[in-house]
């Protein structure tokens, strides 16, 4: 009987195009095609999480003329898969000669050669760009049903989710497209944070729950009409239960993907303040009664409604932070955040390490506003899904701009000014669809 040789070609197949068909034509004249799809967890080790599900991607591969069968890849490394088929040969382009899959490349000759198997590579198919079509349909946009999900999906994908604040459509755009290309991919911001602190700094009111919730929305809506990805909602305390029905309501509808309430009563003051001014907590039944609520109030599954523990801020302990955690998780909260006013993250970890013992455990957030030396690796360690740097923009925009303005009124003129600033033309430029 003759061996029925196979072909292997891993792919991330989000957005199919005549290279991907190309490579695929290729491999069918050396056998069995075998479509090693990466799963969205493999991926997002290097670049942006797909815009189509796994289950998705597959459904348009599978349907792909000459493809036998469609694996699942769960990570970038192809020696797993490869390991397990033996396929005679590896078929992939040959722009992974450079960046960060040349180490992937290495390690598949590497393995192939154990039972003298061969990669076969396709030259670079011009004029097709990935990174120009995914930029295309950034400046598209998205619907409110695939932004409200996409958070859900991010925490199944990536060690740990990255968030940064945002308080106006502009800070929406660094959020969106500021990134670091290096050696392990790309490294970026995944979530926004709608900050009630920032929100309320940029419209020049106190951090008291005195910008209302229509105009809080108001904001939101500048950031979603020029972005693209997942918002959680800082809903400071949710107000009275029946209030908070209908801000889940309106998030929802616009495609948040998560409000994170705070277990405190009474005029809200920002939890860094910490015993040095006024706070109380809710009590552990009023509290758990509006979790189900704003869960009650969803008309889908994909919103998440996360509780904020306050019982370290508050010098209340480890133990009164456990108990309330167990009790919200008991009432099905979608995440618990831990918040903390120490430099050092030690009590976060203490948390942290007991929270992972927890049997109904649910994704974890922090903001490491305070205890800012920590590391994300160090996060992720201990079981951390999602960090929050809550208020950094607005903190560095504020010195730039006093800056600005002493310059101009020390020298009479802007001219002393200039090299702190942006040209005209790139203000002017910042903005699609400005030129």
């Amino acid at each position: 009987m003759t061996h029925t040789k196979k072909a292997y070609v891993g792919m991330s197949a989000d957005l199919v195009h005549p290279g991907h068909l190309n490579i695929i034509k290729t491999a069918q004249n050396y056998g069995e095609v075998i479509i090693g799809l990466l799963t969205d967890e493999a991926i997002a080790s290097y670049k942006r999480v797909p815009h189509m599900t796994f289950e998705q991607r597959q459904e348009v591969v599978q349907n792909i003329k000459g493809v036998s069968r469609v694996v699942p890849q769960n990570t970038l490394d192809y020696v797993p898969n490869l390991e397990e088929f033996k396929p005679d040969y590896v078929v992939h382009g040959d722009d992974w000669r450079k960046g960060v899959q040349k180490e992937t490349r290495d390690k598949v000759i590497e393995t192939l050669a154990k039972w003298g198997g061969e990669l076969v590579e396709v030259p670079y198919t011009q004029g097709i760009s990935s990174t120009q079509l995914r930029k295309t349909l950034r400046e598209i946009g998205t619907t409110p049903q695939v932004r409200l999900r996409a958070l859900r999906r991010l925490i199944q994908a990536k060690p740990i989710v990255r968030a940064i604040e945002i308080h106006s459509g502009l800070t929406g755009l660094i959020a969106e497209n500021v990134y670091l290309n290096g050696d392990k991919g790309i490294r970026e911001f995944d979530v926004m944070w709608g900050s009630s602190l920032t929100d309320s700094t940029s419209k020049g009111k106190p951090d008291i729950e005195a910008v209302d919730v229509t105009s809080r929305i108001g904001t939101l809506n500048e950031v979603l009409e020029v972005t693209t990805k997942p918002i959680i909602y800082d809903a400071d305390t949710g107000g009275k239960p029946e209030h908070f029905v209908f801000t889940v309501k309106t998030l929802e509808r616009l495609g948040i993907s998560a409000a994170i309430i705070e277990d405190k009563n009474g005029l809200k003051k920002n939890s860094l303040f910490g015993t040095e001014v006024l706070q109380t907590q809710e009590s552990i039944d009023a509290f758990c009664h509006k979790i189900q609520v704003g869960r009650s109030a969803r008309a889908t599954d994909d919103f998440m409604v996360i509780a904020r523990v306050e019982s370290l801020i508050l010098n209340k302990g480890l133990e009164d932070a456990l108990t309330r955690t167990r009790a919200y998780l008991d009432a099905g909260v979608d995440g618990i955040m831990i918040h903390s006013k120490n430099k050092n993250p030690d009590e976060i970890f203490a948390f942290c390490n007991e929270y992972n013992k927890v049997p109904k455990r649910k994704p974890l957030v922090v903001v490491p506003s305070s205890f800012n030396t920590v590391k994300e690796s160090e996060l992720i360690d201990h079981g951390v899904n999602i960090v929050i740097y809550g208020n950094q923009l607005i903190r560095s925009a504020y010195p730039a701009m006093v800056k600005t303005a002493r310059t101009i009124l020390e020298h009479g003129r802007s001219a002393e000014a200039d090299d702190q600033m942006m040209s005209i033309k790139e203000i002017l430029e910042l903005i699609p669809g400005g030129k």
